[in-house]
């Protein structure tokens, strides 16, 4: 007889890498209190009970979805930060951030986490990850004052340009 082939079960840091990644799809989708649980751990292929062992409450796990979403932007600036002054610094990591942004599903989710904060633990997040944002594109660039702002400032604007797909209110000569 042959034995069959050994399964490797997942860790629980690898299963909770994958509900992220379900979780993240379906908050980008349906928000906070759109999504349910139920449907995060059916597509997850874990059960009710062991989506909460994995991650407490529905709220921890928006936050830690959430706090995916702004270390990829974290890490998108960090890669794209390159050129000899901060203008062309912040102007190849807003080139990096717009491509970031043709991840519909990030940018969503993105939209998702400004949309919940309504919620004090949720608005708190959102504000130390914007903040960690705009101190590393401060650091990264070598900018600050009114470059630094107008950066932000075009970038939401591209953020909400993309998000109802409307790629010409990026664009100066649309204004």
């Amino acid at each position: 007889m042959f034995a069959s082939p050994t399964r490797r079960r997942s860790t629980a840091e690898e299963r909770r890498e994958d509900v992220l990644a379900v979780a993240s799809r379906e908050f980008a989708h349906s928000g906070l209190h759109g999504t349910s649980t139920e449907s995060i751990a059916q597509r997850a292929g874990i059960s009710h009970a062991y989506l909460f062992r994995l991650f407490g409450t529905k709220r921890e796990l928006f936050i830690a979805c959430a706090e995916t979403c702004l270390q990829r932007t974290l890490e998108t600036f960090r890669a794209a930060a390159k050129g000899d002054t901060p203008q062309e610094r912040l102007d190849s990591m807003g080139g990096a951030y717009v491509e970031m942004l043709a991840d519909r599903e990030l940018l969503l989710a993105q939209m998702q986490l400004f949309a919940a904060c309504s919620d004090p633990q949720i608005q708190e997040v959102a504000r130390a990850g914007f903040k960690a944002i705009r101190d590393e594109v401060r650091l990264l660039s070598g900018a600050g004052g009114e470059d630094l702002h107008r950066f932000f400032a075009k970038g939401m604007l591209i953020t909400i340009a993309a998000s109802i797909d409307m790629p010409e209110l990026g664009s100066p000569e649309a204004w």
